[in-house]
C-alpha cells in the first residue's frame, strides 16, 4: 500500500512538472515536442485548442486500442498519469509565461522539465501513453523494437511539424526531444548507472577472488571454448557500478594484462546476486 501511494504521488509531481515544461518553455517559444503531446501542442497552434483536453482525448483513445499490451498495475498507473497530466495541462495553461526569451534556453529547460516529469512516471511503473502504446503496437504488428518505434513516431512528429512552426524551431525542438530523452534515461536507471561485463583471462581463478575480495562482487563463471583454437576457457561476469569500472580494469590489469575484456550497459536489474555475500568473503578470505 505505501508503495502504491508512493508511486501514484511520483506520477503526480512528474505530470506537474511535465507541465510546466510545456507551458513555460515549449509553448511560449513556439517549440513543439514528440509523440502525441507535440501533436496536442501543434493542435494549439493551429486551431487554439487547449493542450489539456487534446492530451486526454487522444492518449484515452488510444490506450483503449492498446490496453491488452499493458499488465493491470500499468494500466491504472497509466491511466492516472494521463488524469494527472492533461489536469495539470489544463490549469497552467493561462498562467504559462516566458521564462526565457532565448529560443536555445527555452529548448533546454523544456527538455529538462519534460524529461524529468515523464522520468518520474517512467520509474513509478506508468508509462506517458500515446508514443509508448504506439511502440508496443508497432512492435506486435511490425516487429519495430520499443525504442525504435519510439524514436521513429517522435521524429515523424517534429518533421511534420517544420509546416507548422518553421525549420529553426523544428530544430531547436530535436535539441529538447534529445535532452528529454536523455532526462528520462537518467531519471530511470539513476545515477548509480550499471554495466556488465564479461572476462577472458588466462587466469581467471586469481582475478575472480581479487575482484570478489576488493570490490564486493559477486560473479558467474561461465564456460566457453576457444572458436579458433577450440580451447575450453571460463569466462567470467559480473555486473558493477559505471565507477567502478576504472577499479576492475586496474585489478584485471595487475593479474593479466591480455585478458579479454567487453563492456556492455544494463538497462534494468532484476533479482538478487548483485553483491556478493561479505560474510562469504570473510570466511573464503
Amino acid at each position: 500500500m505505501k508503495k502504491t501511494v508512493r508511486d501514484i504521488f511520483l506520477i503526480i509531481i512528474g505530470s506537474f512538472i511535465f507541465a510546466i515544461g510545456i507551458h513555460y518553455f515549449a509553448i511560449p517559444n513556439r517549440l513543439s515536442e514528440g509523440g502525441i503531446i507535440g501533436l496536442t501542442v501543434i493542435a494549439y497552434y493551429l486551431f487554439g485548442w487547449s493542450p489539456g483536453i487534446v492530451n486526454f482525448v487522444l492518449n484515452g483513445v488510444l490506450l483503449i486500442i492498446g490496453f491488452k499490451f499493458f499488465n493491470k498495475r500499468t494500466i491504472v498507473y497509466t491511466i492516472v498519469s494521463i488524469i494527472a497530466s492533461s489536469f495539470f495541462l489544463l490549469m497552467t495553461e493561462n498562467i504559462g509565461m516566458d521564462l526565457s526569451s532565448d529560443t536555445l534556453l527555452a529548448a533546454l529547460f523544456a527538455g529538462l522539465f519534460v524529461g524529468i516529469g515523464i522520468g518520474l512516471i517512467f520509474r513509478a511503473g506508468g508509462t506517458s501513453g500515446g508514443s509508448a502504446i504506439l511502440a508496443r503496437l508497432a512492435h506486435q504488428y511490425l516487429g519495430w523494437s520499443i525504442g525504435k518505434g519510439m524514436l521513429i513516431i517522435d521524429i515523424v512528429v517534429v518533421v511534420g511539424s517544420v509546416f507548422i512552426i518553421g525549420q529553426e524551431k523544428a530544430m531547436y525542438t530535436l535539441i529538447a526531444v534529445y535532452v528529454g530523452a536523455k532526462t528520462i534515461d537518467f531519471m530511470v536507471e539513476g545515477i548509480d548507472e550499471k554495466v556488465a561485463v564479461l572476462i577472458m583471462s588466462n587466469a581467471p581463478d586469481e582475478v575472480l577472488k581479487m575482484i570478489t575480495t576488493h570490490m564486493s562482487r559477486g560473479l558467474t563463471v561461465l564456460e566457453g571454448r576457444g572458436g579458433y583454437t577450440g580451447s575450453n576457457k571460463e569466462v567470467l561476469y559480473l555486473v558493477i557500478n559505471k565507477q567502478e569500472i576504472v577499479q576492475l580494469k586496474h585489478i584485471i590489469h595487475e593479474i593479466d594484462e591480455k585478458a579479454y575484456v567487453t563492456i556492455h550497459s544494463v538497462h534494468e536489474l532484476i533479482g538478487k546476486g548483485y553483491k556478493a555475500s561479505k560474510t562469504k568473503i570473510m570466511k573464503e578470505g
